[in-house]
């Protein structure tokens, strides 16, 4: 067999006082042939508009992806337009800035092609689940939410009962996603914490329906 993961995908995260911090450990942790290159924690006291952003984001990175965790929209603006330019593509989950891929949460990125393994792995949930006599014996994470919650939740649903297993799920991702609870897209109504419920619940109903 020739191994087609000869290098591994390479990510480059900026945040602000740790706000990737989840995510980062959970890449860590669930990530297969992906390396964290580096790590920009922007720790400043930032004013409310910042009119040099060069001053923050240095310009002498590569990689195959950025992940964008940064809080101040002059900041972050301004990642994305440098990326532009150096041809590589970010991830601002949450956020909505043109030339950006902004998924509501992270657990709603779509599958894209030319975000490698990131891609692949991370991103809109699926699972594979065994069931015995109506009861779930085994969950197992195909692609997850690069927080960790789709992987947390296995050891909650062991045992529950397939009627039972949907809305169960999506309490308890409720409870384990790291989102602003209090944070709402005024356009749609939703906030991050139902949204992750809500395509974990998917998930597990398409792997139960495969299953059946």
């Amino acid at each position: 067999m020739v191994e087609t993961n000869l290098f591994p995908f390479r990510l480059i995260i900026f945040e602000e006082a740790g706000s990737g911090k989840y995510k980062i450990a959970g890449i860590e942790i669930y990530g297969r042939h992906i390396t964290i290159e580096r790590t920009y924690d922007i720790l400043f006291d930032l004013p409310e508009i910042v009119d040099e952003p060069e001053e923050f984001i240095p310009d002498d990175f590569t990689a195959d992806l950025i992940l964008n965790f940064l809080r101040h929209p002059d900041l972050s603006e301004y990642l994305v337009e440098l990326c532009k330019i150096k041809g590589i593509p970010v991830i601002a989950s949450g956020q909505n800035i043109p030339g950006a891929i902004c998924p509501f949460t992270c657990c709603g990125l779509g599958h894209r092609k030319d975000l490698g393994a990131y891609g692949e792995q991370f991103g809109l949930p699926e699972y594979d689940v065994n069931v015995k006599d109506g009861y779930i014996k085994g969950l197992y994470v195909r692609r997850g939410a690069s927080c960790g919650a789709t992987w947390h939740v296995i050891r909650r649903m062991i045992g529950v009962t397939v009627d039972e297993a949907l809305s169960t799920i999506g309490r308890e991702i409720q409870y384990l996603c790291k989102a602003d609870p209090s944070a709402f897209d005024p356009l749609s109504g939703k906030s991050p914490l139902h949204f992750a419920g809500k395509v974990h619940a998917a998930a597990l109903k398409r792997a139960l329906s495969i299953q059946a």
